[in-house]
């Protein structure tokens, strides 16, 4: 690595089917592999542990009742499949790109393009709304700043951050990532002392609240289905394991090390916690709805158990903030190194960071953080998420598509793997009938519906404009490119 700041060849050059072979080929050189396989681990549940789990867990249990442990069952079943067979792939080849860069091998460029495209959207909007949740809590502590300036200084804060080399990041997002768990884990503990009349003076709910008068689904299937939709987007996060991966030591190994712990999170962090919710208070109580995790701990008489869960989510949504700039600015540095978006965004500082990447990521984030310091009354949250609401399920998709093509494309070349899933199109079948389904329900539900179909539309636009642009370019049809699977 030079002192100089090192660009990809020009797009003319990396469109030749001599040179469009692997991500990590045209990568050599740039990005090191400073990442341990902890700090891989932990990246992935920074990126899935948030507020969907500590605030939005609540929303899921007001409609569906105790049967919403069906609906993170379920969610819960196909992201195992989404990222056993993400992991497959990745082990085949670490990119920064992933996915991106397997449905592009899987379905030619215009299609990988989109791809990698519509997550680097979904996230540089998902960071705005990150620290907007975490920007409010701050401002009701420290009103000075305001919510605008909270914004800005979180987003700054991480910006610099991520502009280090991958080593002090991963250091920073191991801790982050760690004191989330530490605090799930402290919740299922005092949960469980409570559930068994441990604490002294608080008597056990028993089984009580888990089959009420009005019964284990106490809304009905449509109640488990718009949990369902809830549910879905607060695994979303966990992917980043394999983006991270081409910059972490022996990434085939610690890839399939992330992978395989993916089922522990799932039972622990996310249906264990919920079990503990819906055993300890009725499901219709608007304390959960509120606050799950808090209406919990205040049964134990814990003091200032408010303050204590405040800070939890804040830290919660600063740490998914940070994976998900990270993920952002390798993403789209991945399509720029693939000639897939403007050169310069491909370019690597001398600490071999990505850093205008990182910048170009973190805009959207700054104009909120404007936006609310001028409009201090405007509620923004909303809007920023409704625009990203269903482009975790497109995205799920593609990972399970491109896996059955790759597939089978190794099989008819005889190739062997050095980690094979085990019925692996069992896996992929299981993971498109469950977001086929969700789909199905999300068209019935008028907000859900709204986000898929504008999920839809924005995807169909990108590919578009992603077709013109290769057109007026000159590049060769996605089927002249080389395959490596």
């Amino acid at each position: 690595m030079t002192t100089q700041e090192t660009a990809p060849a020009a797009a003319s050059t990396i469109d030749k089917p001599t040179l469009a072979t692997t991500e990590s080929s045209i990568e050599k050189g740039s990005l090191e592999q400073n990442l341990t396989p902890g700090q891989l681990t932990m990246m992935s549940l920074g990126g899935a542990i948030g507020a969907g789990l500590f605030v939005g867990s609540g929303a899921a249990v007001a409609v569906a009742g105790p049967a919403v442990l069906i609906a993170y069952a379920i969610a819960g079943l196909i992201i195992i499949a989404i990222m056993h067979m993400l992991g497959e792939m990745a082990v085949r080849e670490p990119a920064s790109g992933a996915f991106s860069v397997f449905a592009e091998r899987a379905m030619g460029r215009i299609v990988g393009t989109t791809v990698g495209w519509l997550y680097w959207v979904q996230l540089i909007i998902v960071i705005a709304a990150e620290a907007l949740g975490a920007a409010a809590v701050m401002a009701g502590w420290f009103p000075t700043l305001g919510v605008g300036g909270w914004v800005i200084a979180f987003v700054a804060l991480f910006t610099v951050l991520n502009l280090l080399n991958v080593k002090h990041y991963g250091r920073v997002e191991f801790w982050f990532a760690g004191l989330k768990v530490v605090a799930i884990l402290a919740f299922l503990v005092l949960g469980g002392a409570l559930l068994f009349g441990l604490i002294p003076g608080v008597p056990s709910p028993g089984l009580s609240n888990l089959v009420p008068p009005e019964g284990f689904a106490p809304t009905g299937i449509l109640g488990i289905a718009s949990a369902l939709l809830i549910v879905m987007f607060a695994f979303g996060g966990t992917e980043v394991a394999a983006i991270a991966a081409a910059e972490t030591e022996n990434p085939k190994s610690s890839i399939q090390r992330a992978v395989r712990s993916v089922l522990f999170r799932i039972l622990v962090f996310y249906i264990c916690s919920i079990l503990v919710i819906v055993l300890a208070l009725p499901w219709n109580d608007p304390a959960v709805e509120a606050g799950p995790f808090a209406a919990v701990l205040e049964l134990t008489n814990i003091p200032a158990v408010e303050t204590i869960i405040q800070i939890i989510v804040v830290v919660a949504l600063l740490s998914a903030l940070n994976a998900n700039l990270y993920a952002a600015s390798r993403m789209i540095f991945s399509l720029a190194r693939r000639g897939n978006a403007p050169a310069f965004l491909g370019r690597v500082s001398p600490n071999s960071v990505p850093r205008i990447a990182v910048i170009a990521s973190v805009l959207v984030g700054f104009a909120t953080g404007v936006i609310a310091l001028f409009n201090p009354d405007e509620d923004l949250l909303v809007p920023l998420l409704n625009i990203i609401g269903s482009t975790i399920i497109l995205l799920w998709i593609s990972i399970a598509v491109s896996f059955i093509i790759l597939r089978r494309r190794g099989e008819r070349r005889g190739e062997q793997l050095d980690y094979r899933l085990p019925f692996g199109y069992g896996f992929a079948a299981i993971a498109l009938l469950g977001l086929g389904l969700i789909m199905v329900l999300s068209a019935f539900d008028p907000v859900a519906g709204g986000q898929l179909f504008a999920t839809i539309a924005l995807s169909l636009v990108i590919g578009a404009v992603t077709a013109v642009v290769f057109l007026v370019r000159g590049t060769k049809r996605p089927s002249d490119r080389v395959h490596k699977f």
